[in-house]
């Protein structure tokens, strides 16, 4: 057993680790950190003593509850512009696909967002981060897609980047550039599938984790996506797919078929998509706060999803368009009272499954032993608590690898 440089003990551990006790937990446990890795999870009683030297910082917190830190794996968080002018005019009664299709939607923030330069990116994303951080997020994926060119989509990668340099949040970057066709390209949808794949996603392959794909009626087609997610996989990228948001187009089995990490959205996944996504192990990425902010009507399979044993990961969708919200402790409330996940889902949605979408899930996500000691504490003393709030609770302290974040 190594020696912990810190001991967290006295607290209700949520590992969140699976079977067994519900959210994995353990009342009266401890959590011992060993260089920014956790070397000890468990009761109390087990502390193995020879751990623990003169030079051990041992605090003690009776009555809180720890878990592991948060994970918002679908954002869009770097953009430039405002689309307040949207809702408004979705509360009107004009519909999500008449505003993209009249040059709003994504459009208009791509316009945005050309026009700004990387500094100016990073400084308008800086706040929204840091209000995730502030929630105890500890690592975010953020897309591209409102670029649209390669010199563009390069610009929000870098930009994503040096957010993790600006506030220490783990940063997973994807490359988003078939998020929209753009206007250069109009009418000639298939000519920009040929410079995403030729010139894009080799240029962004160095500096972006994944690629992402926004497959629905108003954007690219199934046979679209899949020429872009086999030139992706030949890059050695993973991927993951924006899916059957608006319709069915079987996004949700085309995301299995290519083995993608996620299918995000899913409120028109078919039977067939369940069961796909199932033997693939993708994993199903559940967005209220879109589904809230569109004032949406059918709901993603969750029943299904479930009894098909799909891992369900919920997070923000961070944007300027659909889902405005810098919040990820309201995601669980959202999930549970408009999509029927119970706490113990909505939980694992922002912990492990999110680090399962993410395909981080040995290093983070849940409290084991060898993982990154990415850690929350709250006042509270059972995680259902967490979910039970509307805006959830707030940690008084976030630890990132070890130390005070």
């Amino acid at each position: 057993m190594p020696v912990f440089d810190r001991l967290i003990r006295d607290v209700t551990l949520a590992t969140m680790t699976g079977g067994g006790a519900p959210y994995g937990l353990i009342e009266h446990g401890a959590v011992g950190i060993t260089d920014g890795r956790i070397s000890f999870a468990g009761p109390v009683s087990n502390i193995p003593g020879e751990a623990i030297t003169a030079e051990t910082q041992v605090e003690s917190h009776p009555g809180h509850l720890l878990t592991p830190g948060l994970i918002d794996c679908h954002t869009h968080l770097v953009f430039a512009g405002n689309r307040a002018n949207e809702f408004e005019a979705r509360l009107t009664g004009v519909s999500y696909a008449d505003i993209a299709k009249a040059g709003g939607g994504i459009k208009a923030s791509v316009t945005a967002t050309r026009a700004a330069n990387e500094d100016e990116l990073v400084a308008l994303a800086l706040p929204r981060l840091m209000r995730l951080k502030a929630g105890g997020v500890t690592t975010v994926e953020i897309k591209s897609g409102y670029g649209l060119t390669l010199e563009d989509e390069l610009k929000m990668l870098r930009a994503a980047i040096r957010l993790e340099e600006e506030t220490g949040v783990t940063v997973l970057t994807t490359l988003l550039a078939a998020h929209a066709i753009p206007p250069e390209y109009a009418d000639r949808a298939d000519a920009y599938v040929d410079h995403i794949c030729a010139e894009i996603i080799p240029a962004a392959a160095e500096i972006a984790d994944a690629v992402d794909a926004y497959c629905e009626t108003i954007a690219f087609s199934p046979e679209q996506v899949k020429r872009i997610f086999a030139h992706a996989i030949a890059e050695g990228m993973d991927v993951k797919l924006h899916a059957d948001q608006l319709s069915n187009l079987e996004g949700g089995a085309l995301a299995a078929e290519y083995g993608a990490l996620s299918a995000d959205h899913l409120e028109y996944l078919s039977d067939a998509g369940v069961a796909a996504m199932a033997e693939a192990g993708t994993v199903a990425v559940l967005l209220p706060g879109a589904f809230y902010n569109l004032r949406e009507k059918a709901l993603p399979p969750v029943e299904k999803l479930r009894a098909a044993g799909v891992p369900m990961a919920v997070a923000t969708d961070m944007n300027p368009g659909t889902s405005p919200v810098a919040d990820l402790a309201l995601m669980p409330h959202m999930a549970c009272t408009l999509f029927g996940l119970t706490p113990e889902e909505a939980l694992a949605g922002i912990t492990l499954n999110a680090a399962r979408a993410l395909g981080i899930e040995d290093d983070r996500g849940s409290i084991e032993e060898g993982k990154a000691a990415d850690l929350c504490l709250y006042p509270v003393s059972h995680p259902r608590d967490l979910v039970y709030w509307i805006g959830g609770v707030k940690p008084v302290k976030v630890i990132k690898d070890g130390e005070d974040f």
